[in-house]
């Protein structure tokens, strides 16, 4: 069963290592098979170095850190160098983590391939991720999905020929009282005017509205799209916690 399955992935590899350069960009997230492909715009050759105003933020988050564990800074360094490079990172801005960080690049690469935030791919600079874990599905994520591809004419993690809108899957974002949701990574304005926001309660026809008010570079109200909610309360307010609650029978509060 062992054999089979590594015979299975070999011949994955091979199929995905035929394809050309420009097929290949197409893997945008973490989840993808976790090796790299040089193209004309992602390969070891190409310098890259944080801007002026981000190394002021690595100095800044580096500090968070004792000298001898830098290597703890991988994260979130490897998160501003994303949002400086519109949302995605090229191996070369990981050489850069890691030469910050005295590691060897492997080292970074590891928690690149393995956190799904981090994308390896080009994105659309409103980088859209609809929910798909098992609430949000139930509550209709996958007719969300299917609302913002065939609106924007892609496919899951496919960028919009004017570069601006892509669309992928992202597990529970952590509101499920609020299903389905989506949240909107915007790398429009660069690190400084990076944003990322939760929709919650959407619709197809409400994603769809989202995502022309981000065309014309309109701010979209984060939180429930829901107008008969308050943030997560039930729609139509509160059924029960109306009033001061009753203390336990078997305990003075007042006493204590």
């Amino acid at each position: 069963m062992f054999a089979r399955g590594a015979a299975r992935r070999i011949s994955e590899l091979r199929h995905v290592l035929r394809r050309s350069p420009s097929q290949a960009t197409t893997r945008s997230f973490s989840t993808a098979l976790n090796y790299h492909i040089d193209t004309p715009d992602n390969n070891t050759e190409i310098q890259w170095k944080f801007s002026e105003a981000n190394s002021a933020k690595v100095k800044e988050i580096l500090s968070h850190y004792p000298l001898n564990y830098k290597q703890s800074a991988v994260i979130p360094l490897l998160d501003l160098a994303q949002q400086q490079h519109g949302g995605w990172l090229p191996v070369s801005a990981m050489n850069e983590v890691a030469r910050i960080i005295e590691v060897a690049p492997i080292r970074v690469y590891e928690v690149a391939t393995f956190y799904s935030m981090f994308n390896r791919a080009k994105v659309g600079k409103y980088h859209l991720l609809v929910c798909g874990t098992t609430p949000c599905m139930i509550r209709g994520s996958r007719d969300i999905e299917e609302a913002l591809l065939k609106h924007l004419g892609v496919k899951r993690n496919e960028v919009t020929k004017d570069g601006l809108f892509c669309v992928g899957e992202m597990e529970c974002m952590g509101s499920c009282v609020n299903a389905p949701m989506i949240t909107v990574a915007d790398y429009s304005n660069g690190s400084e005017g990076y944003t990322y926001n939760y929709y919650e309660d959407v619709t197809p026809k409400r994603v769809v509205e989202i995502v022309e008010m981000l065309r014309r570079g309109e701010k979209p109200p984060p939180g429930t799209q829901n107008p008969s909610r308050i943030k997560a309360a039930p729609e139509g307010g509160n059924l029960t916690l109306l009033g001061e609650p009753k203390p336990p029978a078997c305990r003075d509060l007042d006493a204590c």
